[in-house]
Order: C-alpha cells, then structure tokens, then sequence
C-alpha cells in the first residue's frame, strides 16, 4: 500500500500515501481500521514512519472479550491430549519459521537479528514447557479421611485472561504466559505495545494455523483505553503485566479493585557486584553483554557495576576497550547494537548522561554522536559507561531502560550487599567472584527475586519463575514455572462419599470416624 517513504518531521511523519494498517485480531480473523484513532509504526533504524496500527475503543475491547468469553467452555472442555497437541503443533510452527517473527521484531523494536531470534527461543522454552502442562494440573487425592470418605483437589481454568505486555520484548514476554494460559484451558487477550505491534498478530495467525480455535486467542491493540478496558471489565478474571513501575503500580491496584487476579512485574536497576577475586576478563565480558545487548532496553539488564576496590580502574579499563569494538547500527547490518525504541526514549536516556556530569560523576565513554552503520534519522545512542556515579543521583536511583553503564566503587562486599539492598528495586543482581563462600552468603543475604553467580543476566529457564521483589513486582505470584501454572488455575477440593443406604441418619456434628 505504502508506494513512497514517509518523511521524517520531529518524530512523527507526514505520509505521501496511506500506510499499512495492523489491526486487532479478534475471534480469528484482522479486525479494524474503520476508527479513527491510531499510533504510529517506526522502524528505528530508519528512523521513519512504516505503518499505523489501530487503537481500540469500547466497542472493540467489548468485541474482544466477548468472543473470548464465547470460546472459552468449549476450549475448557476440550481434552487435555487436544490442547496439548495444540500447543505442540504450535511450538513446531514457531521453530520452523521464527525467522520471520525476528525480522518484524527488528524492523519494529530495532534489536538486532541475532538478540530477536534469541529472544523467540527464551519464549519457545515456555511453549516447551506448556506441552507438558498435563502433569502440573494435577491434583491430590485422599483416600478414607474419614469413614468412607475421599477429598481430592482439581486444577481447572479462570477464563478469559488479559495480557499486556512491554515494546522491549514483543515475543518473549507474551510467551512467558499465554502458552501456560492456554495450556491450562484459558482464553486469552493479548494488549501488546503499540510501539511494535505486528509480532502480536503474527503469533495469533501461528495458534490459528496450530489448530487453536477461533477466540481462544485475541488481540487487542491500543493504548489506555485498551488496557482500562480490560482492568474494568467483568469477564477478565485476571492480569498479567511487565512493565515500568509506576504503570506496574497501576495495573495491580486498578485490576485488584475490580476483583481480579493481578501479577503486575516492574521496573529494575540490577547490579553486578564484583568481588576483588574475580576474573576480571569475564566481568568485563559480562558487564557489556549485559550492559549493552538490545540497547540497554532489557528489564534484567546489568545498569550498575559495584566494583569493590581495588578493582574499579583495571575492570574500567577493560570495559572501555570491549565497548571500542562494538558496532552500532541497523540490526539487519550485522551489528553488535542497534537504536533505542523512538526518538522520544533515544532522548531522554541521552539526558541521562548530562545528569551524571552534573551530578559530580565521570563520563568515561559518551554514546552520543557516534558514527552508526545505518541511516542517520534513526534513534541512535552509543554505549556509554560513566564512573563515580554518586548514589544520590538520578543516574543511579532510576530506571534508565537504554545502554547506560554506570560504575559504583564500594570498600567491601558488605558494602555492595547493604547498597543492592536498600535500592528500590528488586528484580535482578549477579556476583562475580571465585570464592565459593562468598558467593553462598551473597545468594543468602542479597534481597532480589533473581540471582546470578558468575552469570550476569539470571533469567531462569522455563520450569522456574521469573519476578523480582519490591518494587520490581506487584502481587504475590511470578511469571511462568509452577508459579504460572497456579496463577492461571483456580483450586476445587472435593469431599465424596459413596456408601450403601444404611448411611448413618441425622447427626448435626462433624465426621469423627
């Protein structure tokens, strides 16, 4: 449809010709368009206008959740052999053509081929695991608990269940729970971010090819008016968020009051203590794959470095000669790195770095106006590293969500501990040391959802949870793993007894034999 490129004007476009539409999909057909309401589709690396894709109004969330409503009892019903096959025949699918899910990933979020196509496998890995889903829906049986009594225990579904999910992760983090959710016999609305939309529909048309029926899986597009919709409505039972904090905050208290299952997770600042006995090649290594992988833009990102002296200057040394190397431009160019987002994020993690000069910290390599492999109105920003970044200020207490690297100089690991201890957030920190005591204590004392030791991005595998503490986490239930499993089922206990007429007569106490 789009028969000229859009040209660029302050971050918007002015369109010489009508661009593509993504619309939503509901009870298994692209449903939109008609509306007047909708967002803009850049590719960052261009740093231009592609496509638009649809904002829900009322009437569409109420669409949407009716045909979810609609297919859930015959999608509940189904045996478990069938929606397990479903979902295998799924996860064949996405293995043979994930391909094609990272290029939109890249064309919409920016990340480069390679971090999207490792992105789809973390995701597969849940997939992975919903196919055997039958086993953790089982339940517990008593036998004779009292005379010629049995109480057992069934797993069984909630409903229709609502996901709204973050631009950072489009495949991923929507596979940390639909899999699990429709595994379990659920129907499920997907809200993805309107910032690269399309990896949404096409996973919808993947279920729809696997076999899932019409409806079992929906997506919904927009923004508040989408996510308010689903908060509020009646026949969502429950919520599953990733996201900033503040929006976390809001997700958990708005789908709380209306009576739903929420967990909501949030924002991070995950710090990589590193232990005077460590490697310091491999911290190095780790502190920039971590650092500076998909742009900084990554909830388990490593943003901070607690170097426990007498190491911040060999270990900075270091970092500054690994990031000379790398290689910032379009993700389809083979680089290392490619943009930030939009403009509008691109420039606002860019402010970041006259914050830390302000605030008294050393600006060791500066990210901004480098020279990129890609065109030059894409939303470019270098990695950066900044040293003696003061813990008062606002480089260090906020999320920053882009490659920012700052370093953090402490006297001991008692230090570190207590400085990771008292942040806000809780998601993610890692230990670089040698010394196996050391690192059992740190798993011991530190208070953060998700650990590593030796490992700088400690996102567990698929039979684990995913979540964090604190403010990285609203609601007491983590994503994925047998926590997931127990998020999207409700538990009945049967009382059952079958007995000859001779029953006993009336007897108003409680079972004693």
């Amino acid at each position: 449809m789009t028969t000229t490129e859009p040209t660029p004007v302050g971050g918007r476009t002015e369109q010489t010709t009508e661009l593509p539409l993504v619309p939503h999909w509901i009870g298994g057909v692209p449903v939109g368009g008609a509306g007047p309401r909708r967002g803009d589709v850049f590719d960052p690396a261009l740093g231009v206008v592609t496509k638009q894709v649809a904002f829900a109004d009322q009437a569409d969330v109420d669409a949407a959740i009716a045909a979810a409503k609609a297919a859930y009892p015959a999608w509940r019903d189904l045996s478990l052999a069938r929606r397990q096959s479903i979902v295998f025949r799924f996860r064949e699918l996405l293995e043979a053509r994930k391909g094609e899910l990272a290029e939109i990933i890249t064309s919409e979020h920016g990340k480069v081929l390679s971090d999207a196509l490792g992105e789809i496998s973390r995701g597969q890995e849940v997939v992975e695991f919903a196919t055997g889903l039958a086993h953790h829906l089982k339940g517990e049986f008593s036998e004779q608990v009292s005379t010629g009594v049995d109480v057992y225990s069934l797993r069984q579904p909630l409903g229709v269940v609502g996901i709204i999910s973050p631009f950072n992760f489009p495949s991923m983090v929507p596979m940390w729970f639909f899999p699990v959710a429709i595994a379990a016999g659920n129907t499920v609305i997907l809200k993805p971010s309107e910032k690269d939309p399309s990896a949404a529909n096409w996973l919808a048309a993947l279920w729809q090819e696997a076999g899932l029926p019409d409806g079992v899986f929906t997506v919904l597009h927009g923004d508040k008016v989408a996510v308010d919709g689903l908060l509020s409505h009646a026949d969502v039972r429950a919520i599953s968020f990733v996201g900033s904090t503040p929006i976390a905050q809001y997700i958990y208290e708005t789908a709380a009051r209306h009576g739903k299952r929420v967990q909501a997770l949030g924002g991070a600042k995950n710090h990589m203590l590193v232990l005077p006995d460590a490697d310091l090649d491999l911290v190095a290594d780790s502190a920039v794959n971590a650092g500076f992988g998909s742009a900084g833009e990554r909830c388990m990102a490593i943003s901070v470095v607690v170097a426990v002296e007498p190491v911040a200057d060999a270990l900075i040394a270091k970092v500054r000669q690994r990031m000379a190397g790398l290689k910032v431009g379009d993700g389809r160019r083979g680089c290392d790195m490619g943009p930030l987002v939009t403009r509008q994020h691109r420039d606002k993690v860019a402010s970041y770095i006259d914050i830390a000069t302000e605030d008294g910290a050393e600006v060791v390599v500066d990210g901004r106006g480098i020279e990129v492999d890609g065109e030059p109105d894409g939303f470019w920003l270098g990695p950066t590293l900044i040293d003696r970044v003061p813990t008062s200020s606002r480089v260090y207490t906020e999320e920053i969500f882009g490659p920012v690297l700052s370093v953090v100089r402490v006297a001991s690991y008692e230090d570190g501990v207590a400085l990771i201890n008292t942040g806000a957030f809780g998601n993610g920190t890692a230990i670089f040391t040698n010394d196996g005591g050391a690192a059992r204590r740190f798993q011991h004392e530190v208070e953060v959802g998700m650990i590593g030791i030796n490992v700088p991005i400690p996102v567990p595998v698929a039979t684990f949870s995913f979540g964090g503490w604190r403010q990285s986490l609203f609601g007491d239930t983590k994503a994925h793993g047998a926590e997931g499993v127990k998020f999207y089922t409700q538990l009945k206990a049967v009382t059952a007894r079958w007995l000859d007429p001779s029953h006993g007569g009336v007897d108003l106490g409680f079972p004693q034999t």
